[in-house]
């Protein structure tokens, strides 16, 4: 083997070289996958691009459209406020009792099975087994109301209660994985507090109220935090359930940029929908981690 040969590998095997190579691949994989088509997307958002022919340069164009013009781009982001702020208030709140009912069962394995099995199934699938399920006619949530002579709601049709219906297919859908989380939490917690406060003659409600949620708030403020960004960015669930409408009640920005890259073919309108939707998730969340920090101090 040459001298050459042997100066490489040892400068390979060097401790200063082999830790770059370890985190070579990830950092490789994310100038591919990420940094390279969100600088690409940055140009199409400045450009008139069909995604066939050359783009036509427009600059701030596209913001300037969505901004004045496109008044559905703005309902869209007000349905995805509605649609976040809806799945995380009915989502959360249940997977926390729900997770402080299981703590206190037998047979937490079996109820944390049954809750995570909707988390491993496609998102897809239960979009539409939920379609046939809340369809006008022949659904069966509709056909048990019938049964009992109460009124059939038309579930994804109607622009009153559309989204009111996808939020709660929302909230479903999450709840296996709050409930791991909060599950995790409560069995952290020290079960002297509980012991102390029943000595003390407190109730169930009381020890949820005063015990349970002060010394689970890190874990609450992680969930509504987690909960509510992908909620901002969720829109494969209205795109089976109601494809958007109707009169585009549930029309959500992801799915308003998606109808725009793919059926209005504007990648260029799409890219800076996605940048201005990438702006308010990063603002939010930028609040959200400094309430969390505030939480998890006080918490302590």
């Amino acid at each position: 083997m040459s001298t050459r040969a042997v100066s490489i590998g040892e400068w390979l095997s060097s401790r200063r070289v082999a830790p770059y190579l370890f985190v070579a691949p990830i950092i490789v994989f994310g100038l591919a996958f990420f940094v390279g088509p969100l600088l690409f997307a940055a140009f199409v958002s400045l450009t008139d691009w069909d995604g066939l022919g050359h783009p036509r340069w427009v600059g701030l164009g596209n913001y300037l459209y969505l901004a004045v013009t496109d008044r559905f781009f703005l309902k869209s982001i007000l349905n995805t406020f509605y649609f976040a702020f809806g799945s995380v208030a009915v989502g959360v709140p249940a997977a926390l009792v729900t997770a402080a009912i299981i703590a206190r069962s037998k047979y937490q394995a079996f109820w944390r099975t049954v809750y995570w099995l909707p988390m491993v199934t496609n998102i897809v699938a239960i979009a539409y087994i939920w379609k046939f399920v809340l369809a006008d006619t022949n659904g069966l949530v509709n056909r048990a109301l019938g049964v009992v002579g109460l009124p059939e709601p038309n579930w994804l049709t109607s622009p009153s209660i559309s989204m009111l219906s996808v939020i709660l297919v929302a909230a479903w859908m999450s709840l296996g994985h709050n409930i791991l989380l909060f599950l995790t939490g409560l069995n952290n917690v020290d079960q002297s507090y509980y012991e102390a406060a029943e000595i003390d003659g407190a109730n169930a409600v009381q020890l949820f109220r005063h015990v349970t949620i002060p010394l689970l708030m890190p874990t609450i403020l992680f969930v509504l935090i987690t909960s509510f960004i992908a909620a901002l960015s969720s829109f494969a669930l209205m795109l089976i359930l109601t494809e958007g409408g109707p009169v585009r009640s549930t029309t959500v920005t992801g799915l308003y940029l998606y109808d725009m890259a793919f059926t209005d073919l504007r990648l260029g309108r799409a890219s800076a929908a996605a940048y201005v939707l990438s702006a308010i998730i990063l603002t939010i969340s930028l609040v959200q981690l400094r309430l969390f920090r505030r939480g998890g101090v006080e918490a302590h």
